[in-house]
């Protein structure tokens, strides 16, 4: 199925943050505008820079080009939140999981992954090769995810994860998985990267884009 590309009444995309009833959703609060503020630095794509909150279990989402979530808790998706997710992602919705505990064990990537594979099957989630599309869409990053402060700090699980995981529906990733934690990643005030001596949101921009694009 082709991927219908939603933007708002002013022809413009806007980012997309999922509320689900179970859990912390409500993190990582600056990083939204960090992210669309790239976008309006890089990109020429029209912005709209508020950011959109959506109810998992609301049929706005299907009006979403790009769709958030993110959080420490459990992810338990009720019945009308399972089945949106399913319908969302399977008619060309894209969305982008992050693990802010930045580990494997914990209880947003067990719950999580566990709620992937009850939705699409247990192999249906798989490692994201380092040479994937995603990494060239925009910026190139030939070694695959850039690394987070907080896996170089030893946070989390102690490790540096070397890739990301997706489920990708007709040669297209359809679910972005990520145990890096690049929410708290780029959870500052967007006018404070003239500090930064490469910017550390440039792989969002990767992420949208592909999004809009694939």
């Amino acid at each position: 199925m082709n991927r219908v590309k939603y933007l708002n009444r002013d022809n413009a995309f806007f980012f997309t943050r999922l509320q689900y009833d179970s859990g912390d959703w409500d993190v990582d609060q600056r990083m939204p505008s960090n992210v669309l503020n790239s976008l309006v630095e890089y990109t020429t794509l029209k912005v709209d820079t508020e950011e959109n909150i959506i109810p998992l279990s609301s049929d706005k989402i299907f009006e979403c080009p790009f769709c958030y979530m993110a959080g420490h808790k459990l992810v338990q998706f009720s019945k009308k939140e399972r089945e949106n997710f399913k319908a969302y992602v399977e008619n060309g919705g894209f969305v982008f999981s992050d693990d802010c505990n930045h580990d494997i064990d914990g209880l947003y990537a067990k719950s999580f992954e566990s709620q992937m594979a009850a939705i699409f099957g247990n192999d249906a989630l798989k490692k994201l090769p380092n040479n994937h599309p995603i990494y060239r869409s925009f910026f190139e990053f030939e070694d695959g995810p850039p690394t987070t402060s907080q896996e170089l700090n030893g946070w989390g699980d102690d490790l540096v994860h070397d890739y990301l995981k997706a489920i990708e529906i007709d040669g297209r990733i359809a679910v972005l998985y990520s145990n890096k934690d690049y929410g708290c990643e780029w959870d500052y005030d967007f006018r404070n990267k003239r500090w930064y001596k490469i910017d550390n949101t440039r792989f969002s921009v990767n992420i949208v884009m592909y999004a809009l694009t694939s």
